[in-house]
């Protein structure tokens, strides 16, 4: 859990209970005492009314609540937007979880504004990608997550099929494609691979770490450079 997320979750717990005390909070969010008093004592510092002390236990004071989430108008319509661009490309699971966190939003919007977003004249029918495609890039959006090692069989344009070992690094949609950015391990170098292209696909229990010169960001940078020296050269 991030900082951030952390201290909103102990002025979260701190307000839904009449007295909270740091082995309380250290229990639910599941760090030290040290952190909670550290944490506490941050928030107080920013203004937020807490009252109580270390080994006593912390309240709320009365009347205390958090600004709520607003959207306006043109902000609701490019959520709906986006939702409604990227649901007939992303994998199944996430269009689904898309779906339900666009409808929390306009549910607590004001009428008007939910009126405006959802009646958008913005749409986007579905495009590209087959069901099994969708469903292999789920398999491959987890395995990046969870940092498991890829085993699958490629067709390249010209037709001939290798066995692969990889690293998922991340799943990029080029429109109507998409494609797995890897390190492979079979040609020791990043690859990609269009995911419609992808066969035979086992996610293995051998997980991977970063190293340097086979991450995310080193893909980025090596990508970069050959931009800009591909620009240097036509410009000269």
């Amino acid at each position: 859990m991030r900082r951030a997320e952390r201290l909103f979750q102990i002025v979260q717990l701190i307000r839904g209970r009449r007295l909270s005390t740091a082995a309380f909070l250290a229990r639910r969010l599941e760090v030290s005492d040290r952190t909670v008093y550290r944490d506490v004592a941050d928030l107080m510092a920013q203004g937020v009314p807490i009252e109580g002390e270390a080994g006593v236990g912390y309240r709320m004071q009365s009347g205390f609540d958090l600004p709520p989430l607003m959207f306006t108008k043109d902000e609701a319509q490019a959520l709906v937007a986006a939702v409604r661009i990227a649901q007939t490309r992303l994998d199944a699971a996430l269009g689904r979880h898309a779906e339900s966190a666009l409808s929390k939003v306009l549910a607590v919007l004001p009428a008007a504004a939910r009126a405006a977003a959802e009646s958008l004249a913005i749409y986007a029918p579905p495009v590209g990608a087959d069901e099994a495609t969708r469903k292999r890039l789920e398999t491959l959006r987890l395995a990046a997550e969870a940092r498991h090692k890829l085993r699958f069989s490629y067709t390249d344009l010209q037709g001939n099929i290798s066995e692969r070992i990889v690293r998922p690094l991340g799943c990029v949609c080029w429109s109507a494609v998409w494609t797995l950015s890897a390190w492979c391990e079979s040609r020791e170098a990043f690859r990609s691979f269009r995911v419609d292209r992808i066969a035979a696909l086992e996610v293995l229990d051998e997980r991977f770490r970063d190293e340097p010169g086979k991450t995310l960001a080193d893909l980025f940078r090596q990508v970069e450079s050959q931009m800009a020296e591909r620009d240097s050269s036509t410009d000269a």
